[in-house]
């Protein structure tokens, strides 16, 4: 009896050894994953309609996030202080005589990667490659649509005022332009990226434009971390026992940080994510993607109902280029594509007024301002996930295609995410519907507010509301869902 239940004991360990190694850190990385790592996860995607062959592209609207970046001015501090503190924290297990092959290797003699960096947050090699490469691909997808001459109102190229945004524009518009011109070996050519001031920017930046959204994420997020708490207690009294070192609760998020850094930009991943096991790692990735979803996704209807100037923006641009179609203007009078370069704080939103990675009914509950579920915890499957809603590069891309005349509805819209088809309950769950259904399930839901009363409406301007009709409008703008509130 004995010996079965050893072979047991071992059967087990080998199935979790098995499992282990099939697991690949750099696919949990939230919103720092790389784009080539999360591109082509097929979480939520589905086969392609068949798009008529008769049906052309004619518009192409392109919201993507700044490629692969390197840590922040604040970050790269954190950092430094972290190496200190791995110092201390071997010199006390050396005093208390720790066996040495206890301690990971790496430990006491690590130093950042970024030491004496004091400047961060710019477009690395790696991003730029990103997004070299994706202006590439999609001319080479949608050839006729980037077939004519550059010229700046033809292919409107939009970016906001942070460097690695407009970086990431630059980087796109050289693989998109590449070989259309007769600049160097590259035959590369000039071509205008444009940014609004972004204290005005409600199209890419309306995130930092509104201010009672600033004025709740001011005071959920210390509700958020409250909710991740738990979560990392239970990982640093682990991760302490299992090393016999006194980590705390900032050396374990700190860690984490950097285990994000290493895979992502570096791809080291046998040194601070290897103080991690794979259910520990998931659980990290679900306090982050809990983060995204309460402070820029589908947690409060505030965090994406501000970016419809955005989705106003697209539809004008489709219905721009219809115009254009109908007239029968020459080529190279009208816009053919509007590409736009932002951050996360940008494609989140813009996924969620799109409706991307629900159901059809958790849909129909964001069109009525009703709170969704919490991103359950692993081992439960979520589909809320940053790694494939926004990772660096990420992107949506929608092109409007025009069927034949005798064909009813006329105009059709195709919906990809990060270059492949996706699902969108307003399509009846599928990635290509008339631009009529598009307009009406997609768009006309959101457009209940204005910006300037959904962002910036004085309190004042409540005053002849009931004191409870008052206190409920603060409450969702402060606190989100009565769910939100409990938290």
């Amino acid at each position: 009896m004995a010996t079965k239940t050893v072979w047991i004991i071992l059967l087990c360990l080998f199935v979790v050894s098995q499992a282990d190694q099939g697991f690949d850190v750099r696919h949990h990385l939230s919103t720092v994953t790389r784009y080539s790592v999360s591109k082509d996860v097929t979480q939520n995607l589905i086969e392609g309609s068949s798009v008529p062959s008769e049906c052309t592209p004619i518009h192409l609207n392109l919201v993507a996030r700044h490629g692969t970046r390197s840590p922040t001015k604040k970050r790269l501090r954190e950092l430094e202080n972290l190496a200190g503190r791995l110092k201390e924290l071997v010199r006390d297990a050396e005093a208390r005589k720790l066996p040495s092959d206890k301690i990971p290797g790496w430990l006491g003699q690590w130093k950042s990667p970024w030491e004496g960096k004091v400047k961060g947050g710019e477009l690395i090699r790696q991003g730029e490659e990103e997004l070299y490469q994706l202006g590439i691909r999609v001319r080479e997808r949608f050839p006729s649509l980037f077939e004519e001459d550059y010229h700046p109102d033809v292919y409107t190229i939009r970016a906001t005022q942070i460097p690695r945004a407009s970086a990431s524009a630059v980087a796109f518009g050289m693989g998109l332009f590449s070989e259309k011109g007769n600049l160097g070996p590259g035959r590369n050519r000039a071509f205008a990226v444009t940014s609004e001031n972004r204290a005005s920017d409600t199209k890419l930046r309306f995130f930092e434009c509104c201010q009672n959204y600033k004025s709740y994420r001011k005071a959920k997020e210390p509700a958020v971390d409250k909710l991740k708490e738990p979560v990392l207690n239970k990982i640093t009294a682990s991760v302490a026992k299992r090393y016999d070192l006194k980590f705390t609760k900032q050396d374990i998020s700190s860690l984490w940080f950097l285990c994000k850094q290493e895979a992502s930009l570096l791809n080291v991943t046998n040194q601070s994510c290897e103080l991690f096991t794979p259910s520990e790692v998931a659980l990290l990735e679900w306090t982050d993607d809990l983060e995204v979803f309460l402070l820029k996704g589908y947690g409060n209807s505030l965090n994406y109902k501000m970016g419809v100037p955005l989705l106003e923006d697209v539809l004008h641009s489709m219905e721009e280029a219809i115009k254009a179609r109908e007239e029968k203007l020459p080529p190279g009078s009208y816009e053919k594509a509007r590409l736009r370069f932002a951050h996360a704080e940008t494609i989140v939103p813009f996924s969620c007024l799109l409706g991307l990675f629900l159901d059809g009914s958790e849909f129909e509950k964001i069109q009525k301002e009703k709170p969704l579920e919490l991103p359950p915890q692993p081992p439960k499957t979520r589909d809320f996930r940053g790694s494939t809603m926004a990772p660096f590069g990420g992107n949506n891309i929608l092109v409007l295609y025009s069927c034949p005349a005798e064909s009813s509805p006329k105009y059709f819209v195709q919906v990809l995410h990060n270059e492949h088809p996706i699902a969108v309950p307003g399509c009846d769950g599928k990635d290509f519907c008339s631009l009529e259904d598009f307009k009406a399930k997609v768009v006309t839901p959101h457009l209940k507010h204005a910006f300037d009363n959904l962002c910036n409406a004085d309190l004042n301007d409540l005053k002849e509301k009931p004191a409870s009709s008052k206190l409920s409008i603060l409450s969702s703008w402060l606190f989100g869902s009565s769910q939100d509130t409990e938290l």
